[in-house]
């Protein structure tokens, strides 16, 4: 079968189109064919060898994916057939991820899919973890209240987008995210999104305009950086930041009246923060909700699975507005 693997860490041209043989069916273990897989700034950052909790190679990425059962493993409750996403911890990471033909699976790994899905829009939605980042940052570390305003920068990244849209779906009165450029921030409102042209208007700025002067309740940042700054002096009295990325850079500064003044708080997420039943009853709700049809995921490109190197180029440099997804295997 064709996979894509790295034998030692450095840029994207370490990522090899490789055959390798397809894993055998075993009890208790799910054999899944593979169809999308999602390309996430985590797959970068492992490859590139700066998260240092990462498996030693050779190692092929794909944090996750979406694809059907082939074997079950004499696993009742997983019928061959079912479309399923792939979402257990350490894909790509501490084992072999998604960016193969065949993965060879846990049950406890796996979401089964209701029927009416569209495998593309399933992808879309799980790739980058942001409608999921977005449903625990909000109720799990924010303590979010309906009637609260929620800003979550980038609206073209899987972060910005899903936080907006779940805090809406879970009736934010103002959910706001920022555009690096106008064509973006165009796309985003006529969308029917709040945002800020950060080509036009700063960040504080803009909030001050859209809340009237107070600023906003909770800000999920998958931005970092110098934008940590303003997001902290964006905040309303008693207000809270989760970080959950670093997409614009990893060292920040920040005015610590700022951080005083607003009795603020910030705190930090990682999924193994969460307990597997929180995860699987928060992915359980979040699918409820894209069934009901209160989600738009968007995919900015499909490349086949011999691209992966520039699959995962585009989507850093380039910045798309959607999701990067992967064919697997593709021509």
């Amino acid at each position: 079968m064709k996979a894509i693997r790295f034998s030692e860490f450095g840029g994207y041209d370490k990522l090899e189109l490789v055959d390798i043989p397809v894993p055998q069916p075993a009890a208790g273990k799910i054999l899944v064919r593979v169809r999308l897989a999602g390309v996430n700034p985590l797959d970068d950052t492992v490859r590139s060898g700066v998260l240092p909790s990462a498996r030693q190679v050779p190692l092929i990425p794909g944090t996750g994916g979406v694809g059907e059962i082939i074997d079950n493993g004499g696993v009742e409750a997983l019928r061959p057939g079912t479309h399923v996403v792939v979402a257990g911890r350490g894909y790509g990471m501490f084992r072999d991820g998604t960016w193969q033909e065949y993965l060879l699976a846990d049950p406890q790994d796996l979401i089964p899919l209701p029927g009416a899905l569209n495998l593309e829009d399933v992808a879309a939605f799980t790739t980058g973890g942001g409608y999921l980042t977005a449903y625990l940052s909000l109720l799990e570390l924010a303590s979010f209240r309906p009637g609260q305003t929620v800003l979550a920068p980038g609206i073209g990244g899987a972060v910005g987008i899903g936080t907006v849209e779940v805090a809406n779906r879970l009736g934010a009165s103002l959910a706001i995210s920022t555009a690096s450029r106008t064509d973006k921030a165009e796309r985003a409102r006529a969308e029917g999104h709040e945002v800020i042209d950060l080509s036009t208007e700063s960040l504080r700025d803009g909030v001050a305009r859209l809340t009237g002067g107070r600023g906003v309740d909770i800000v999920v940042d998958g931005v970092g950086g110098s934008f940590l700054g303003d997001a902290l002096a964006s905040l309303a009295p008693g207000g809270t930041i989760v970080s959950v990325g670093y997409a614009g850079g990893k060292q920040a500064s920040l005015n610590v009246t700022d951080l005083i003044w607003r009795s603020a708080r910030i705190r930090g997420f990682m999924f193994t923060l969460f307990s597997p039943d929180t995860l699987a009853e928060a992915n359980t709700k979040l699918f409820q909700y894209l069934a009901e049809g209160a989600f738009h995921p968007t995919i900015a490109r499909t490349f086949p699975l011999k691209d992966a190197a520039e699959a995962t180029r585009h989507l850093i440099e380039d910045r798309p507005y959607g999701r990067v997804v992967l064919e697997v295997p593709g021509a």
